[in-house]
């Protein structure tokens, strides 16, 4: 039997034609309603220095452009443009474009850290039917917030965080009952926290921090027993600490109360929250003592009990490793920095400013100084030389020990390439300042027996930083004698 012809390549190429490759069907541009959509918002971009939108061009498939993703077909189902804070280029200056409403589909949109994005609340959000998760945060979005948000029934997650919304957070918050998290922090809302948010019984994560909030910590807030995180500083909060929060112990990972006008005694039900690693009640009014029962937190990281009316004894506590501790500017008569502190293979910031500390600086032996950024020993009466602890930091940004007994050679200071700031000013420095204060951002070594010519690279640091010195000289101060 004969073989069957060959089919001619004009054959072929006509069948190739008529019936594509399956791979190259399937491999379909997005819809158009979708590419018309994006398309519009780009339009509404005024500046995208970083090009972060070049690849959306007219034509293409919008299902592979910058941030677009597509798990439904043709359909996009996912909108990401995200700028970044480590370069100031990376941002949009423009508007969020009502045609984005055309992407039917849409489940997630995240315009995140873009800087220069302005305008009202988005009203197109009202019209995307399976919209489920909103991330417009550090953007320069500004008015009122929709007093119809809770018509968004269907989200999981809003966050508006870092914008410029004003007034009151609308009473219909409370229709948002499939909330699991709830950012609102970093705008200018004013007014009490609203009691509808007590039916958001899905809430792992509040954030209201960074407004001006005013009124109580609300008693409502210990039944959301799902919460995991609750961020209420820099507001003007005031009141105790209600009984009713110690509803959280089960759960709470964070607890942030810092910068308000909360009153009171530290309540001893906050040694309950065994789960606890953050906890902040920063510059408040806070009075009395810190309870007993905070030995109980051993898995506390990040403690900062600043800026109160708090008095001795402080407890004894038995964390295994903290990572950051601030119990400045209180009343407190420590001694010694605490050997749990001291014990620390992770600490990142100690910051122990006017904790009645005595001891000489070459006493402290922390265990471990690889992880150290910032260190505050300032306004005690610490003695000898801080040249040892500078020796073994390699990775220091920040070092503070003003208005101490310390005693060294400012010339033989090792400063760290990674330092920006440097306050030894009200000691007993002598000798001269070394040229590697230059590469810092900020410098005080007044009040001190310095001697010699300032370096050139200095010259950018007010005379404020040199001042009462024993014979400092060249600018920013006066000239040197010849």
């Amino acid at each position: 039997m004969k073989p069957p012809p060959l089919a001619s390549p004009l054959l072929l190429l006509l069948l190739f034609l008529v019936f594509p490759r399956p791979d190259l069907a399937s491999a379909a541009s997005c819809h158009p309603d979708d590419e018309a959509g994006l398309l519009g918002f780009k339009s509404a971009i005024t500046a995208d220095p970083s090009g972060i939108l070049a690849s959306w061009k007219p034509g293409t498939d919008c299902c592979a452009w910058n941030g677009v993703t597509c798990l439904s077909g043709d359909r996009v189902t996912s909108l990401s443009v995200s700028g970044r804070p480590d370069r100031p280029a990376a941002y949009l200056s423009g508007t969020i474009s009502p045609s984005l409403s055309k992407l039917q589909e849409l489940d997630g949109i995240y315009l995140r850290d873009l800087r220069n994005i302005s305008g009202p609340f988005p009203d197109l959000l009202f019209r995307l039917p399976k919209l489920k998760f909103v991330y417009i945060d550090n953007n320069r979005l500004s008015g009122r917030l929709p007093s119809a948000i809770g018509k968004l029934a269907g989200l999981g997650a809003l966050s508006l965080e870092g914008n410029e919304f004003a007034g009151p957070i609308p009473a219909s918050i409370s229709e948002l009952t499939q909330l699991t998290q709830l950012k609102l922090g970093g705008n200018s809302l004013s007014g009490a926290i609203p009691s509808g948010i007590r039916l958001l019984k899905d809430l792992s994560l509040l954030s209201l921090a960074g407004n001006q909030l005013t009124g109580p910590v609300p008693d409502f807030l210990g039944s959301l027993t799902n919460l995991r995180f609750l961020m209420l500083s820099h507001n003007k909060l005031s009141g105790t600490i209600p009984a009713t929060l110690s509803g959280l112990a089960p759960t709470l990972a964070n607890l942030e109360l810092g910068h308000n006008a909360l009153t009171g005694r530290i309540p001893d039900f906050l040694g309950n929250f065994r789960t606890l690693d953050t906890l902040d009640l920063s510059s408040n009014r806070f009075r009395g003592v810190v309870p007993k029962s905070f030995a109980n937190l051993t898995k506390i990281f990040n403690l900062d009990l600043s800026r109160n009316r708090l008095v001795d004894p402080f407890p004894q506590m038995y964390v295994k490793g903290i990572e950051s501790l601030d119990l400045s500017h209180n009343r407190f008569r420590l001694g010694q920095i605490p050997s749990w502190v001291t014990s620390s293979t992770i600490i990142y910031s100690l910051k122990l400013a006017g904790c009645g500390i005595k001891m000489r600086m070459e006493d402290w032996k922390p265990k471990e100084t690889y992880f150290y950024d910032y260190i505050d020993l300032s306004e005690n009466q610490i003695s000898g030389s801080p040249a040892g602890l500078l020796n073994r930091t390699d990775f220091l940004v920040g070092f503070a020990a003003a208005g101490n007994r310390l005693r060294f050679d400012m010339g033989a200071l090792r400063i760290p390439q990674t330092m920006r700031q440097l306050d030894v000013s009200r000691n007993l420095a002598y000798g001269k300042v070394p040229e590697a204060v230059s590469g810092l951002d900020s410098l005080n070594v007044s009040y001190n027996r310095l001697c010699g010519r300032i370096p050139d690279g200095a010259k950018k640091f007010a005379a404020a930083a040199f001042a009462r010195n024993r014979c400092l000289c060249g600018p920013p101060l006066g000239p040197c004698k010849s």
